[in-house]
């Protein structure tokens, strides 16, 4: 097995960026903290980082260009919003065409990617996107139901603290439902998608929750039920705080009461309901801020095995 690892930067000081930094300075087998980014001098990420050992700089992906390092980077994770990282994609990609970029934000200019469901088609993309927290929380358990039988439409809610939520997630929240409504789709397999946020202002504040309802075809229910479990497994190999928070649910909608589906029309079948919760590793923010977790446990289990890829080990 190799030894060497390849040089990170993250782009973003905010509390995603530090919990990634964290992350990968303690767990990861392939990546190695090079920069940690940011544009506050004074954020409590760039002080952590500096604090820890890892280079900073407080001047935007420019800065992060002057370093010496900047050479080194083989992987950017950019955990800024998705204005920013539009910008800063282009930019970097000017001074490095082959820079690999894991996008934290809805921006969406690579491909949707959610580790457990379609990482191994993008394992040599130059951009790949991770999505939501919500997304990656839900979307498997769409894709789970898809992989059985035919799903006409899905819906999700997840529910986070509103403490867990920095200023990058609240001004993202009309990219997050566009964003995690269209992955519902092109991950999830099903024909029309829909996601709603909720930030709890809840005290003490309350541990991620996330509930998907999927209307698909009539199948046998044991068989939804077991790709829904072993999904949630897989999920829980790089999330270990994920997990199914009851039974899931079933309803037989039968043709002589449709439901009737905005932009779908009338629907029989089978309505499969999902309770999750998402607890975090409180590596950063405490336990409640699962959403912060899964993102960054996400997008570290994506960079690692592209890393692994590349490395041929």
């Amino acid at each position: 097995m190799s030894s060497r690892k390849l040089k990170v930067a993250i782009v973003g000081s905010g509390n995603i960026g530090t919990d990634l930094m964290i992350k990968i300075l303690r767990n990861s087998q392939y990546l190695e903290m090079g920069v940690m980014v940011g544009i506050d001098p004074a954020s409590d990420g760039l002080a952590r980082a500096s604090r820890m050992g890892v280079a900073i700089t407080h001047e935007g992906v420019e800065g992060l260009t002057r370093l010496p390092i900047f050479s080194e980077i083989d992987f950017v994770f950019d955990a800024t919003s998705a204005t920013a990282h539009v910008e800063n994609d282009a930019f970097l990609r000017g001074h490095k065409p082959t820079i690999r970029m894991i996008d934290l934000t809805p921006a969406a200019i690579g491909p949707y990617c959610v580790p457990v469901v379609n990482l191994e088609e993008h394992l040599g993309l130059t951009n790949v996107n991770m999505v939501t927290c919500g997304g990656q929380a839900t979307i498997p358990m769409v894709a789970a139901v898809s992989r059985v039988a035919k799903v006409h439409y899905a819906e999700i809610v997840a529910s986070i603290a509103s403490k867990s939520a920095g200023p990058g997630t609240r001004a993202n929240i009309d990219e997050f439902t566009e964003t995690t409504s269209k992955a519902i789709e092109v991950i999830g397999g099903a024909s029309k998608g829909k996601a709603i946020i909720i930030m709890n202002p809840a005290e003490p504040p309350l541990i991620m929750r996330d509930t998907v309802y999927v209307l698909s075809e009539a199948v046998d229910q044991a068989k939804v039920e077991v790709s829904i479990e072993e999904m949630a497994a897989a999920v829980r190999a790089y999330v270990p705080g994920y997990r199914l928070k009851q039974q899931v649910q079933f309803e037989l909608i039968p043709d002589t009461a449709p439901l009737n589906i905005p932009g779908h029309g009338r629907f029989s079948g089978l309505k499969t309901s999902v309770f999750l919760e998402v607890e975090g590793a409180a590596h950063y923010l405490p336990a409640y801020a699962g959403n912060l977790d899964i993102m960054t446990s996400a997008a570290l289990a994506t960079a690692e095995r592209m890393a692994q890829s590349m490395l041929k080990v």
